[in-house]
C-alpha cells in the first residue's frame, strides 16, 4: 500500500487479507494508543504491554471496524479496554492445553479463531532470536510470570536490559507476524501436549530411580546448569540435585508446559515432606534451551504456587 493511503483504504485492504495494511494502520495510530495507555495506567512497563496486547486484538478483529474513517478511535477504545481489564485484575493467564475446555466456554467459531491466532503468534515468536524469544516467553507466556527483576537474575543481565529486550521483541514481533501471516503454522497445542508428556515422564523416571538413564537419552552430552550467565554444573550436577531432593522427601508435580522452537518452560509445584514444610519454595520452573530437540541448558526459577 502507498504510504499516503487513507485510513479507509488501509482498513479495506486489511479486511481483504493484506496483513501489511493492518500493520500500517496500527503503526500510524500507535502514538495515540500509547497516550491512552499512559493516561489510564500511568508511566510504567505495563503501558507498552497494554499497547502490544491491543495491537494483537486489533489485528484479529479488523473485520469488526464499522466506520473505517474512525479506525483511530476504534484502536484507542481497544487500548482503553485492555488497560481497564489490567486494572480490574492482576491475575495471570494460564495457557490452555485442551481445546475441549475452550469449547465448553465459546462457540466453535470462536475456538477456531483463538486456535489459529495462537498458532500464528507462536510462528512469529519462533522468528525472534533465542535471547528475545526467551524474554518474551518468560514475561508473557509463563503461567507464574516472573518479575522484571527475576528475569534479570535468571538471565544474568540488568533490569534495564530486560526492558529493552522486551521493547525490541515487541517491535520485531509485529514485523514477524506480518511476514508469517501466510505461512504454515505448527499446531502449538500438539507441541505443548508432547512437551507436557515428556515432563510427566521425566518426573516418573526420577521417582523410579531412572532419572540418570532418562537424562542420558534426552539431554545433550554437554548439558549444563546455568545461574545467570555462569555455568555452574554439568549433567552429574543436575542428576545429583534431583536425587538429593528425592532423598529429602521433596517431590515435583507437573503443572504446565510452554513450548517454542528451541525454548521450553516446564512449571512444577514443589511438594515438601510433612515434617519439613519449608524445605523448598512452593513452585519451580525449568527454563530449558534445546539443541536438536534435547535439553542443552537449564535454568531454574522459583515462584508462588498456582
Amino acid at each position: 500500500m502507498p504510504e499516503n493511503s487513507s485510513d479507509v483504504e488501509l482498513v479495506r485492504a486489511a479486511r481483504s487479507g493484506e496483513v501489511a495494511a493492518a500493520g500500517a494502520l496500527i503503526g500510524r495510530h500507535r502514538a495515540g494508543m500509547h497516550a491512552v495507555a499512559l493516561s489510564v495506567l500511568g508511566n510504567g512497563p505495563d503501558v507498552e504491554d497494554a499497547v502490544q496486547d491491543a495491537s494483537l486484538i486489533a489485528l484479529r478483529r479488523m473485520g469488526e471496524v464499522r466506520q473505517p474513517e474512525s479506525v483511530g478511535a476504534w484502536l484507542r477504545m481497544i487500548v482503553r479496554n485492555v488497560c481497564r481489564s489490567r486494572l480490574r485484575s492482576a491475575a495471570s493467564t494460564t495457557p490452555v492445553s485442551d481445546l475441549t475446555v475452550l469449547a465448553s466456554e465459546a462457540s466453535p467459531e470462536r475456538v477456531i479463531e483463538r486456535h489459529a491466532m495462537r498458532d500464528w503468534l507462536w510462528r512469529a515468536i519462533d522468528e525472534l532470536s533465542p535471547t528475545l524469544r526467551m524474554t518474551v516467553m518468560l514475561r508473557h507466556f509463563s503461567p507464574r510470570t516472573p518479575s522484571y527483576e527475576q528475569i534479570a537474575a535468571l538471565c544474568g543481565v540488568p533490569v534495564g536490559t530486560v526492558r529493552s529486550r522486551l521493547s525490541e521483541a515487541r517491535a520485531k514481533l509485529a514485523e514477524a507476524m506480518a511476514t508469517t501471516a501466510d505461512s504454515v503454522h505448527d499446531d502449538t497445542v500438539a507441541l505443548s501436549r508432547r512437551s507436557a508428556l515428556e515432563a510427566v515422564e521425566t518426573l516418573e523416571a526420577a521417582g523410579q530411580g531412572r532419572f540418570a538413564e532418562l537424562a542420558a537419552e534426552r539431554w545433550t552430552p554437554d548439558v549444563a546448569y546455568y545461574s545467570g550467565r555462569q555455568r555452574v554444573g554439568d549433567r552429574n550436577f543436575l542428576v545429583r540435585g534431583m536425587d538429593n531432593d528425592l532423598q529429602a522427601g521433596v517431590r515435583q508435580r507437573f503443572v504446565s508446559a510452554v513450548t517454542s522452537r528451541d525454548i521450553v518452560i516446564w512449571e512444577m509445584d514443589l511438594v515438601n515432606p510433612p515434617d519439613r514444610p519449608g524445605h523448598c519454595p512452593p513452585a519451580v520452573a525449568w527454563l530449558m534451551s534445546m539443541k536438536d530437540n534435547r535439553m542443552h541448558q537449564l535454568r531454574l526459577f522459583h515462584g508462588p504456587a498456582g
